[in-house]
């Protein structure tokens, strides 16, 4: 493919399969879904935004050259933050996208040594987000900054959000948005740096095809995650033993 065919190409993937198309996202972005629903959403995303440094890192670490090592370090700062999150007055500038999160969640009521400690999240979700990390570990360092251009539609599906969450949901404030309005400048400043090694690197046709390939799998990462929550939360409600329960319900009841 020409540059601009492989540039379609992967724009492509997200216009068939982004998970800003599943049914959940529909529901939560509408106001259709229950408090506990979106506790449990937010609960179980936990474990994808705390999996993101671990990911990156690991990809580092596999990388020979220093100045790829130099720009990919952004993303690790981005989630981790470049000090002390958690400190009382700690400037905005030193939060990141997992002390963003914990504000959601805290918005959200839940206590945040239960998020912390993973222990309610889904099985469906630990192992499509573990599959994501190692796809990162064990195929090209190509094909793993491919995998990270669901960047590319990240913007619409945050503004998407932030708008949604405003409409529907009482939490809704600037503390529990503060982590999507932050991505909408992040996710355009890393996708370019991304897309532009994608496009230079990948210059054989099986090289191509691998990206797509790696992109496309990403996406369906997101998809698994969506699916897992929706057969747990939603229909037919089935919630696995040790996994996250709504107050006020049972699990025989989310079982219709």
């Amino acid at each position: 493919m020409t540059r601009d065919e492989f540039e379609s190409a992967l724009y492509a993937v997200g216009e068939r399969q982004y998970h800003d198309l599943h049914p959940f996202h529909k529901l939560l972005h509408g106001g259709e879904l229950a408090h506990g629903q979106v506790q449990a959403w937010a609960l179980n995303r936990f474990y994808y935004q705390v999996s993101i440094p671990r990911k990156d890192l690991t990809l580092m670490a596999r990388m020979d050259d220093p100045a790829l090592r130099r720009a990919w370090i952004q993303r690790v700062l981005d989630h981790d933050g470049p000090g002390d999150d958690g400190a009382a007055g700690a400037a905005e500038t030193k939060v990141g996208g997992i002390e963003r999160w914990l504000r959601l969640t805290d918005g959200l009521g839940l206590d945040r040594d239960y998020v912390r400690s993973l222990k309610g999240i889904l099985p469906a979700t630990r192992f499509a987000v573990d599959a994501y990390v190692n796809l990162v570990r064990d195929r090209t360092i190509l094909e793993a900054v491919a995998s990270s251009l669901t960047e590319l539609f990240a913007p619409g599906i945050h503004r998407e959000r932030i708008a949604g969450f405003e409409r529907n949901y009482g939490f809704a404030n600037d503390a529990t948005l503060s982590y999507f309005r932050k991505r909408l400048d992040e996710a355009p400043r890393d996708v370019t740096f991304g897309l532009s090694y994608v496009l230079e690197n990948a210059r054989t046709p099986e090289q191509q095809e691998a990206c797509i390939a790696a992109l496309r799998f990403k996406t369906e990462v997101l998809w698994a995650q969506l699916d897992a929550l929706y057969h747990a939360y939603v229909e037919p409600g089935h919630i696995p033993p040790g996994a996250f329960v709504p107050e006020g319900v049972t699990a025989t009841e989310y079982r219709r």
